[in-house]
Parts: structure tokens; C-alpha cells; sequence
């Protein structure tokens, strides 16, 4: 059973993969602009491949930038003034997300209430992993056969449902270690509050109970029932 489930998933993950995330936007003009960002998931060492068709637009500077979402937020390349295609290239070094940031700069010279409506459109794809690989390439420098070609490409998409599989797995076993220990942090807590508790219970029931019987032997003395 687990043999069949795990052959669905590669299957399922199979069809989906090759898809290239690609999308298409608006990218408004200011003095300091605020970044548009696209994120999308890479493994480790994960080679991401970035092509932006920047459309044209008189007194604007589109700046780009590639980071990623670890703690170190690591920077791989920042490239100012791109115009037209731009095909960029880097590797990730984390597990998460790789970030592509866009910023549309106006040009000094210009007012901005004249920069309200000026923008420029970038057309952007983005290809990680095996999508990012040039197979036609490859196939030209090894001689490969068209099927040959497309059984690197399964093998490449396998590797990476396998990469996803393990970090789900690992990412599973770090959550089921993050709850046991707060499930025996929150036991402890509670055990010793509940010690403390139970103490102070005991200790108010006896002061109680001293406190009774000396006050009914006071009762009784004034009402001459005990000496």
C-alpha cells in the first residue's frame, strides 16, 4: 500500500511539475517605490532560472533583486536599470522560498502628479529545479534521442518529488519533536503548579481547623461549659 501511494504521488507530482510559474503585472513609478515581490518554493542547491521581459517606459529605472526567505536573508544578485529580456540565474542555498523583487524608479525630473499614471509591465517566468534545466542542451552535448531526452526529464522531476518528499518528512518529525517537548514543558508546569496547589490546600485546611477548635473552646469557656 505505502508503494502504491508513494507511486501516486510521483505520478500526480509528475504532471504538475512542469509547469513554469510564470505571471504578469504592473509595476507603478515612484521616488521610493515600494518592492513587488514573487515568491515561490526551491529546495537546497535548487537552480532557479529568472526571465523578465520588462516592457518600456520613458523616465522610469527598474531595479531587480533575488533573495530568499531564510533567516540570513541571503541576497543572490541585484542588477539596476534592466530593459527588455533579462534571463538571471542563481542557486539556492536553503530550504523555503526565493524571492524576485521588483522596483519601478521615477525619474527626478519628473512631477509626480504627471507619475500617477506611468508604470512599466514585466513579464515574468520562473523556473525551479528541473524546469530550470536546459535539456535541449544536454541532449545536443551527449547525443541523446528525443526519448532518451525525455527520460532525463522524468528522472530530474522524480529526483525533486523525492527532495519534497524527505523535507516533508523532516519538516513532519521537526513539528512531532517541537509538540512533545511543549507537551512535557506544559506537564511539568502544571505537575508543579498542581504540587503547590495541593500544599497550600492542605496547609488552609489545617489552619482552618486549628482556627475552629480554638475558637469553640473560647465559646465554651465564656458559656462555663469546660473549665
Amino acid at each position: 500500500m505505502a508503494r502504491i501511494t508513494t507511486l501516486s504521488l510521483i505520478v500526480f507530482f509528475a504532471f504538475i511539475a512542469p509547469f513554469t510559474h510564470a505571471i504578469k503585472f504592473s509595476l507603478p513609478a515612484a521616488r521610493l517605490p515600494i518592492p513587488k515581490c514573487i515568491w515561490n518554493a526551491a529546495h537546497t542547491h535548487a537552480l532557479v532560472i529568472v526571465t523578465a521581459n520588462v516592457g518600456p517606459g520613458a523616465n522610469q529605472r527598474v531595479d531587480v533583486e533575488i533573495l530568499d526567505s531564510t533567516p540570513h536573508r541571503n541576497v543572490y544578485l541585484s542588477k539596476r536599470d534592466i530593459k527588455g529580456e533579462t534571463r538571471l540565474a542563481v542557486t539556492a542555498h536553503g530550504e523555503g522560498e526565493v524571492g524576485v523583487c521588483f522596483k519601478n524608479y521615477l525619474s527626478p525630473d519628473i512631477k509626480l502628479d504627471i507619475a500617477r499614471n506611468m508604470s512599466r509591465t514585466v513579464d515574468l517566468d520562473i523556473d525551479i529545479g528541473a524546469d530550470a534545466v536546459d535539456y535541449n542542451a544536454i541532449a545536443n552535448q551527449e547525443s541523446l534521442s528525443g526519448l532518451e531526452t525525455e527520460m532525463r526529464k522524468l528522472e530530474g522531476i522524480v529526483k525533486e518529488i523525492v527532495d519534497e518528499l524527505e523535507y516533508l518528512k523532516k519538516r513532519e518529525e521537526r513539528f512531532a519533536d517541537t509538540n512533545r517537548q511543549s507537551f512535557f514543558r506544559f506537564l511539568h508546569t502544571t505537575s508543579y503548579e498542581f504540587y503547590n496547589f495541593a500544599w497550600f490546600t492542605i496547609l488552609a485546611l489545617t489552619a482552618l481547623g486549628v482556627w475552629q477548635i480554638l475558637h469553640l473552646r473560647s465559646f465554651f469557656k465564656r458559656k462555663y461549659l469546660i473549665d
